[in-house]
């Protein structure tokens, strides 16, 4: 822990009484709570840059959209600089960190039964957009090329499948199956003449801190932050939201879509219902489809490559997560007409 009191001075920060606790959650970075007493006071974080290995557009984007995220209603988390001015370190072991401060009281969810959650998860999606609707998208840089191009995420899929094992490929026929039928579903998206602008692109449940009081109060992990269609953060929320299962459930009689955690998150979503235009509301009964697939898709690559991407604690993690949001991707198909409805109730 000693090399975490040192990069911990470099922001200016005294490390003496320090303490350090790993977070267990995330999949790419890796996160350490700092705590003085009783009391966690910051958040270190240690980029992984064979995600990211443009990190200089994404510390770029950070000093573009921070600005515009700061409002009585949006509690935003402090990004503290180095003793040079730089939003991040560069480690003598050439490792790049970055240290925000800890929000007291704080927590998030991984999945919610609490239809109040869902509804200020809706809010604060909502409001995310409104702050940041006047930053001009090309201003942002790509931190992560082509991250929700379903064409890309195909090549990469079918690029997985020359390489992988045969027993693998046997054994998920059932898989490679449903990838073939939802993709062709979901190939006239790009067609769709949305409008772009800056989306958050990593909406999960997860990335949105809430009060005690269940009130949320930002999102958080903006790496992802880049242009996007506003079917993307709308559907990946959604796939969190209305599920009462977590990602990596292998019981799929557990796994639901919840049309009233649904009709929640879409009510308070639309208390800024006049940033959105009407192509993208039109869209958006896509991304409950459309997300879910492509994580799937991405984990089950992953799985048949051999798990190089993601994080896993066993050897087939990727493939349950892609059975998961697979089979959570087909429920979004079956209940397309009633989120059209709920959609087009609220929002025109």
């Amino acid at each position: 822990m000693e090399e975490l009191k040192e990069i911990l001075d470099q922001f200016d920060i005294p490390a003496q009484g320090s303490h350090f606790e790993r977070a267990d959650q995330g999949l790419i970075n890796t996160t350490f709570f700092v705590g003085f007493g009783k009391h966690r006071k910051y958040v270190l974080q240690r980029i992984n840059e064979y995600v990211f290995p443009n990190s200089r557009a994404l510390f770029h984007n950070l000093e573009l959209a921070l600005p515009f995220l700061s409002s009585p209603e949006y509690v935003q988390v402090k990004y503290h600089r180095t003793t040079k001015g730089e939003l991040f370190f560069r480690s003598g072991s050439n490792e790049l960190w970055r240290l925000m401060s800890y929000l007291p009281g704080s927590t998030s969810f991984h999945n919610t039964s609490d239809v109040g959650v869902a509804h200020e998860a809706g809010r604060i999606l909502g409001l995310f957009h409104r702050q940041l609707k006047t930053l001009n998208p090309e201003k942002l840089k790509i931190t992560l090329d082509r991250f929700h191009n379903l064409e890309f995420r195909m090549d990469q899929y079918h690029e997985a499948l020359k390489r992988a094992h045969v027993k693998d490929l046997e054994r998920t026929v059932d898989l490679q199956k449903m990838v073939e039928e939802i993709a062709q579903d979901l190939a006239n998206i790009r067609s769709m003449n949305l409008p772009v602008r800056v989306c958050h692109n990593d909406t999960k449940l997860n990335n949105i801190l809430f009060s005690k009081e269940k009130k949320a109060l930002c999102l958080i992990d903006l790496d992802t932050l880049m242009p996007g269609f506003l079917l993307y953060d709308f559907g990946d929320a959604i796939r969190t939201v209305a599920n009462p299962a977590p990602e990596e459930e292998t019981d799929l009689s557990k796994i639901d879509f919840s049309m009233e955690m649904f009709t929640a998150f879409v009510t308070g979503m639309a208390l800024n219902r006049s940033v959105f235009t009407v192509a993208e509301i039109g869209s958006l009964s896509l991304g409950p489809v459309y997300m879910p697939f492509l994580h799937g898709l991405r984990a089950y690559s992953d799985f048949l490559l051999g798990n190089v991407y993601y994080k896993v604690d066993y050897a087939d993690q990727n493939l349950d997560r892609a059975r998961s949001l697979f089979h959570f991707a087909q429920l979004a198909r079956e209940h397309e007409p009633a989120m059209q409805k709920i959609l087009q109730d609220n929002f025109i």
